[in-house]
C-alpha cells in the first residue's frame, strides 16, 4: 500500500523507553548506541493520491 503523510505528524507520545524495545539489540547493531524511544502520533495521509485519512 503507497502512501505520502500530508502535514505534520501530531500529538507524539512515548511508548517504550531502551529494553522495552523488542528491536533494540537490531537498532544498535545498525546504527550504533543511543538513547532510544519508540512513538505513536497521528498524522493526515494519503492513500494512492485520492483518499485522504487520518492515520494512527
Amino acid at each position: 500500500m503507497n502512501f505520502e503523510i500530508i502535514g505534520d505528524i501530531t500529538n507524539i507520545e512515548i511508548i517504550a523507553v531502551g529494553n522495552s524495545i523488542r528491536e533494540l539489540e537490531r537498532l544498535c547493531k545498525t546504527y550504533g548506541l543511543g538513547r532510544w524511544r519508540k512513538l505513536k502520533g497521528f498524522a493526515t495521509i494519503s492513500l494512492d493520491g485520492r483518499s485522504i485519512y487520518e492515520a494512527e
